[in-house]
């Protein structure tokens, strides 16, 4: 009964809420729980069950007062909200990609069906994208600007123009990554179609790989990054600024790791602390039920027909491996010319 309660309230899909930095994203999952569970809760309970009982009771009868049986309704005491306490003391939600507790942004949560869209969604292996910020100047033992100071360096002599070379030099070392994990041809009609598409990307799990890279803001020692990638842990991102005021003959630490997008969910669409509630949920995921459907389609479509596509080709390697046996060297050269 419970189960179907919650199905009729439209909790059956995926939404997005905007984590805040200093709480851990399992926290953020158990608040959104908990503040669920109290407005079902709250919602119209269906009528306490009635039982039939027969009470004693007295009457007025010809020689005084007579004890008698009067039929009673009475509730079951079993089924009262005051004796079985709330209906609903759990609610399944799964967590999206997970923010560790210093990083803010979007964070994407499942309910009801929305679990196993959760699995396809880390199965169609989806970008996401960071605005990152770093300071120059210092160098901590975990790469944010909270741990402990390791060493502080002049930054004078870093330009804008050096940082943007430094930059490109990391996103064509990923690009070239992203290809080989990729395991595609780009001589290919099948490439180009891909890359029309947007859908060249390894469809295994691979290190982290950064898709694109570029400096919103430089105003020395402060700058600004955005950062397309997949694969990555928000630890990966502190590296890459570190990584880059070494490059730069200087240091650097990480101040902020802000999630903007994962996969096709955005800022726009993740709700505020002020917003996470039964019917701004409700909203959200059927405003997202259409676009997770087709984006999630279009990704998993293009994985299926690429593993179609390699076994088919392990099929005909295997087949030709098979006609060859026993087939002398001169004789397999005979065949070739």
């Amino acid at each position: 009964m419970a189960a179907r309660r919650v199905a009729r309230t439209g909790l059956n899909g995926l939404f997005a809420v905007y984590k805040p930095p200093g709480v851990a994203s399992i926290r953020v999952r158990d608040i959104v729980e908990t503040l669920l569970l109290k407005e079902l809760n709250s919602l119209e309970q269906p009528a306490v069950q009635q039982q039939v009982r027969f009470l004693p009771t007295t009457i007025e009868g010809n020689a005084g007062k007579e004890l008698t049986l009067a039929v009673t309704q009475l509730p079951v005491l079993a089924a009262h909200p005051l004796v079985r306490g709330p209906e609903l003391t759990h609610l399944k939600i799964g967590a999206g990609h997970r923010l560790d507790t210093k990083s803010s942004g979007v964070f994407v949560l499942g309910v009801g069906h929305g679990n196993k869209l959760l699995t396809d969604m880390y199965n169609a292996h989806l970008t996401r994208a960071y605005t990152v910020r770093g300071l120059f100047g210092k160098a901590t033992d975990d790469f944010s600007d909270t741990g402990k100071l390791i060493e502080k360096t002049t930054f004078d002599h870093v330009t804008r123009d050096k940082l943007e070379r430094i930059l490109a030099v990391i996103q064509g070392t990923n690009h070239k990554a992203l290809l080989m994990y990729s395991n595609i041809d780009l001589k290919t009609q099948e490439a180009y179609e891909l890359a029309i598409e947007g859908l060249i990307r390894p469809m295994e799990k691979t290190p982290p790989l950064i898709t694109a890279i570029r400096c919103l803001q430089f105003a020395p020692p402060e700058f600004q990054l955005e950062i397309q990638c997949l694969h990555e842990t928000q630890q990966y991102l502190r590296k890459i600024v570190h990584e880059i005021g070494l490059e730069l003959k200087s240091t650097a630490v990480c101040t902020q790791v802000r999630r903007t997008r994962d996969g096709f969910f955005t800022l726009d669409n993740a709700l505020l602390r002020m917003h996470w509630n039964l019917q701004n949920i409700r909203n959200s995921i059927q405003d997202s039920k259409i676009k997770v459907k087709l984006e999630l389609q279009r990704s998993l479509g293009h994985q299926a027909r690429s593993g179609k596509r390699h076994t088919d080709m392990d099929q005909v390697a295997a087949s030709e491996l098979h006609s060859t046996e026993g087939t002398s060297a001169s004789d397999l050269t005979h065949k070739m010319r």
